[in-house]
């Protein structure tokens, strides 16, 4: 008889994984533990760690009804070995076992630390994503450039969806021309699904409240989904209620709705209690019964098998120290308003409010409002994916990391992003409802009341231009300094500097 541990983590929380599927419950014991050596290598949302740890004991009570041998520790365990590694030997021991079955995990960190324990350590493929390692390197092989919407050609042909033969429905492959409608003052949807808390959830908030309470964030309300079934229930919710007008809103902003008509299913994706295959099905399916348009359905599915597979493909492929690179050679401080100091900033203010309330903010602001502030005033790359890592929900660092140190900072010099996305305050305005409230005036190009992101976007293009003059895409951005009168030049630079020493100060901006 052979008797071995099958590891589950809490992002794995699905019950055709791999190392589920190789496993005999007749013999096998499954191992799922909630350690802090998980908890707290960084200073996670405390609704992000609740989460995670009720969904996990939810999923051990399924499988424990499936007629599985679950071995599971909480934190408060005193018998809790602390770490992953810890608790795969105290238990090896227990029972006698020296193999371990484990689907590999998302951070290279972990895997690091499993490969380091003394045990029989089989990691198998985590096959539920759709492009596999190999596939991926296979199509970033003798690639000059690794752009996402080449990849996510290949993933539409590859599962067929939104396809009519060899062709894109409705002729084209990508419909994000039509995704870029502004807020406006009557956007307000219904919201993602929301789930009361029940026993089993209410246990794990105590605990959390806790142990994290002094992390950053709101534990309370707790509202998200923490079994396969709620999380189905959001789904559809989504593809009923919000899908049929994600696509033309998807980028817009506004103060007093955060959520729009976005899914927030990616913390259910990221740990396993959906699967991104069922998920694009059912938003081409509503597509097909005519209940959405295509810029919507597509737009959708992009983000799910073009932006997120492709995010890991790159994690992946760049290996352990994608996260430390720096090609920019920024390493000011992380501001203290990203932890709910006070800033004069409208948008970043919403922005980090609802973050800290909801553990989530959608793709534009963590982009275009929190990233594109960071990069303009040269913040350490490092710290801001830290930050990114901890706050946010559906934040593990293999689909973290890319969209932070490459997308958003563009410390990777070039990996995914042709460019740096960085605009002044005319996008945020244009896209969101922030800057009629705000304390600056973003039609202002100089002086006191001159909006933060008008002042450092010039500075931050000249402090760059040897590596961007001749960039295709940022060329006319310097043709149109190069027009300014050199007295407004002076001025706007000094301007800028006199901000960042404010902000270095750690001054209210």
């Amino acid at each position: 008889m052979v008797n071995r541990l099958i590891l589950v983590l809490g992002d794995q929380l699905t019950p055709s994984l791999s190392a589920l599927r190789e496993a005999d419950c007749k013999t096998d014991t499954v191992v799922m533990a909630e350690v802090a050596s998980e908890a707290e290598y960084v200073r996670h949302h405390p609704k992000k760690i609740a989460l995670i740890f009720a969904a996990m004991r939810k999923f051990a009570g399924q499988l424990k009804q499936d007629g599985w041998n679950v071995a599971y520790t909480r934190l408060d365990d005193p018998d809790n070995a602390g770490s992953i590694p810890g608790e795969l030997l105290r238990r090896a021991a227990e029972f006698k076992a020296q193999t371990v079955l484990v689907t590999e995990p998302g951070e290279w960190r972990l895997i690091e630390a499993l490969r380091d324990t003394p045990l029989d350590m089989h990691l198998l493929p985590d096959d539920r994503f759709l492009a596999s390692h190999a596939e991926f390197e296979g199509w970033a092989r003798d690639r000059k450039q690794l752009r996402m919407e080449y990849f996510y050609r290949d993933m539409r042909r590859k599962t067929g969806l939104l396809m009519e033969g060899d062709k894109p429905q409705g002729g084209k492959w990508n419909f994000d021309h039509d995704n870029r409608k502004p807020a406006k003052a009557d956007l307000f949807a219904q919201g993602p699904l929301r789930f009361e808390p029940d026993p089993v959830v209410s246990e794990v908030l105590d605990l959390v409240e806790v142990q994290f309470g002094e992390n950053f964030g709101d534990l309370r309300p707790f509202w998200f989904a923490t079994t396969r079934e709620q999380a189905l229930a959001a789904l559809n919710h989504f593809v009923t209620h919000s899908l049929p007008r994600f696509g033309d809103y998807q980028d817009a902003m506004l103060t007093e709705d955060p959520f729009l008509y976005h899914a927030v299913i990616s913390p259910y994706l990221n740990i396993g209690l959906l699967t991104p295959l069922e998920v694009c099905e059912a938003a081409e399916a509503a597509f097909m019964r005519g209940d959405v348009p295509i810029n919507a359905a597509e737009g959708f599915i992009r983000q799910i098998i073009g932006w997120r597979e492709y995010m890991r493909g790159i994690y992946f492929l760049e290996g352990p120290s994608y996260v430390s690179r720096n090609a920019l050679e920024h390493t000011r401080d992380l501001p203290g308003f990203f932890w709910g100091a006070k800033t004069k900033m409208a948008c970043v203010t919403a922005a980090i409010d609802q973050t800290k309330k909801h553990a989530y903010a959608h793709h534009i602001q963590r982009l275009m409002v929190t990233g594109n502030f960071a990069l303009l005033a040269g913040i350490d790359p490092h710290q801001v994916h830290e930050w990114y890592l901890e706050v946010y929900a559906d934040a593990f660092e293999w689909v973290e990391a890319p969209n932070v140190v490459g997308m958003s900072q563009f410390a990777d010099g070039g990996v995914i992003a042709s460019k740096p996305y960085v605009s002044s305050g005319a996008y945020i305005n244009r896209m969101s409802d922030h800057c009629k409230t705000c304390a600056y005036k973003v039609s202002q190009k100089t002086g006191e009341g001159a909006c933060p992101f008008n002042l450092l976007y010039w500075d931050f293009l000249l402090r760059h231009r040897d590596r961007f003059a001749n960039n295709a895409r940022m060329g006319n951005m310097y043709r149109t300094w190069d027009r300014m009168k050199d007295d407004h030049k002076v001025q706007v630079l000094d301007d800028a500097k006199v901000l960042l020493a404010r902000l270095d100060a750690g001054q209210a901006v």
